[in-house]
């Protein structure tokens, strides 16, 4: 079994109640507000150009308020979660009504010089942008409640129970067989099934670490090490930087499960299982690679799923699963936000 240097895990740090720095909030935001103009302009226009020019001129003034918005609130995440619930609401509708204001006063002010009515159109532009930043606020919020630890939970079940029943009958086969020929070595091994089962079946939180998630699988591993022996070749290549990127808790475990299950235990030769993580920049690369010597039963389709929507729930847009189906290996390989 290979053996990399090790990264001491520390505890993520804590989420904001709503997160506005997702590439996927920045895209629905935007597509919200371009809909709402969209109806919105068709109220009071005659044709298709009268349509057009009240939508190009409302979106000239909305979409750069939006993006002020979000890019101002993003930035100051950290500061608002310390504040009470009615506060950030206050502040971050005032924020909104300023950010719409700007644009909306180089639009209609500097350029059209319209200075008689400003005021009106000052006011309407404010309430806009206050009105907006406030249902978005709250939709984000219900949305966090939504995928908070509770939602999480109900949502780890399946992993959890697929962890149980055959890994745990594997397990203790073995810790059997080795109580007379080597006590030693069985005391290790229910030690880390004990480990193992205390972190996959404690509490679920809302989010894990890469570091946390390599530690949970490398007890697993080292247990299928006393089962597969040389048959089972683990490298690992691990990147200490990529250890505090954010992941739902039981990312990793699954994968090199379902590595070990149709890449390896089919196999009279055994086979060769690849963890790898690495910092690309601003994202973080988590692969598992497993080789494939011999026909295996199809898999990987039931945890796969699980994972990619996990993923989709803690980092929508912004993380990314690829699979790689080769002839003689199978690849699974996560971009995530750092």
């Amino acid at each position: 079994m290979t053996e990399s240097t090790s990264f001491i895990d520390e505890a993520p740090p804590p989420r904001p109640v709503f997160d506005l720095c997702h590439a996927g909030v920045v895209l629905r935001a935007l597509m919200g507000v371009l809909g709402v103009l969209a109806l919105g302009s068709g109220l009071g226009a005659h044709n298709v150009q009268e349509w057009l020019g009240n939508f190009t001129q409302g979106a000239t003034v909305a979409v750069p308020a939006v993006l002020l918005w979000l890019m101002l609130v993003c930035a100051a995440q950290r500061l608002l979660v310390r504040w009470r619930p009615g506060l950030v609401m206050l502040v971050l509708a005032a924020l909104g009504a300023l950010c719409m204001l700007m644009p909306w006063a180089f639009v209609n002010v500097m350029l059209s010089n319209e200075a008689s009515v400003a005021w009106f159109g000052g006011l309407f532009a404010a309430l806009c942008g206050a009105a907006g930043a406030a249902f978005l606020v709250q939709g984000l919020r219900m949305r966090a409640r939504a995928l908070g630890p509770s939602g999480m939970q109900a949502r780890l079940v399946e992993l959890q129970s697929r962890i149980r029943p055959h890994f745990l009958f594997n397990t203790l086969n073995t810790a059997v067989a080795l109580v007379r020929l080597d006590p030693q070595r069985a005391e290790r091994v229910l030690e880390d099934l004990a480990e193992l089962f205390q972190a996959a079946l404690a509490a679920p939180e809302a989010t894990s670490t890469i570091a946390s998630e390599v530690e949970l699988a490398r007890r697993y591993l080292d247990i299928e090490q006393l089962r597969f022996g040389d048959r089972l070749r683990i490298d690992w290549q691990l990147d200490a930087h990529a250890g505090r990127a954010l992941v739902p808790p039981l990312l990793l475990q699954p994968l090199v499960e379902n590595a070990v299950r149709y890449g390896v235990e089919p196999n009279a030769d055994g086979g060769d299982v690849l963890v790898r993580t690495r910092r690309k920049g601003d994202r973080v690369e988590l692969l598992v690679r497993n080789t494939l010597r011999a026909a295996a039963p199809g898999g990987h389709g039931m945890a796969l799923a699980n994972v990619q929507e996990r993923l989709r729930l803690l980092h929508d847009v912004a993380a990314q699963v690829t699979i790689e189906n080769e002839p003689s290996r199978y690849t699974v390989r996560l971009l995530l936000p750092l």
